[in-house]
């Protein structure tokens, strides 16, 4: 059976006041009465639209709820900083026939409709129609996560499209030292085969296998420019191929021999989140 906590019971529930005063007197003298309703219920509860304004306590047969539309499901609830149930956020979509979207509902337009063989079955009823619901607001809990998150989104395209930046700019070249090792300087660099590198392992500040380097990307001068790294999957398959600048690996060599050790400050985890090269 729904239950729906009625707003003075939300007010002496959720006001400020009540938590701010430490008196005996405000804990433990508010008890459940006939009529109220828990906010725990309300969360979940469909909402139903009637083509007839209809007022609280009106009275429906058994199944009666089938002949209104079924406009969507409570996400949530905004209360108020003095307690009041002010709305509840509504997601529609099916009714609309739309993705779901969440929109405000206001505590004054819902009105409770009971059971006439079960009072404590009970229906959240408002009277609307889908062009009211299709122009109003999409709610927003936070303007500035999704303004932070609509930014984010639009770095992460341009980053995916445009061929003068690389998604590997948070990555810096790693300062590793391991003991037999010491890094090549810049001419030897240079003067590296496709099969020293081609199927080498690349290792993260752990010494952590982070994937394995696969094609090599040369600039116009014929020098390496990027190295697209094999990320992930499991014996060569279901692997995600990523480019990052050859600059920012960095390359130790045993001194008493020519093993090769690549290193990148990042985890596979990292390299995964990376756009996937296309070729």
């Amino acid at each position: 059976m729904k239950r729906f906590l009625s707003t003075t019971a939300a007010l002496l529930a959720f006001s400020t006041p009540a938590f701010a005063d430490a008196h005996a007197a405000n804990f433990g003298t508010v008890q459940f009465e006939q009529g109220d309703f828990f906010a725990s219920d309300l969360i979940g509860m469909r909402i139903y639209n009637s083509e007839t304004q209809i007022e609280d306590g009106f009275m429906i047969n058994d199944g009666g709820e089938t002949e209104w539309d079924d406009i969507g499901e409570i996400n949530d609830i905004i209360v108020s900083k003095d307690g009041e149930i002010r709305a509840v956020v509504l997601g529609v979509g099916g009714f609309l026939g739309l993705g779901e979207r969440d929109v405000t509902v206001s505590m004054d337009a819902i009105k409770v409709v009971q059971e006439k063989d079960d009072a404590d079955d009970r229906f959240l009823v408002v009277t609307t129609s889908k062009e009211v619901l299709e122009n109003a607001p999409v709610f927003e809990a936070d303007m500035d996560d999704e303004k932070a998150m609509a930014e984010k989104n639009m770095d992460e395209a341009k980053v995916a499209t445009d061929p003068e930046m690389h998604g590997d700019l948070a990555l810096v070249r790693p300062v590793m030292e391991r003991e037999g090792y010491a890094e090549i300087e810049a001419v030897e660099v240079e003067q590296l085969t496709a099969d020293k590198l081609q199927g080498a392992y690349v290792y993260g500040a752990n010494d952590e296998t982070v994937g394995e380097i696969g094609e090599l990307l040369l600039n116009d001068d014929g020098k390496i420019s990027e190295a697209v790294i094999n990320v992930g999957g499991f014996l060569g398959l279901g692997e995600k191929p990523v480019a990052v600048s050859f600059e920012k690996i960095q390359i130790l060599k045993g001194v008493d021999g020519d093993e090769y050790r690549f290193y990148i400050d990042s985890t596979e985890e990292k390299l995964e989140a990376l756009p996937e090269y296309q070729g």
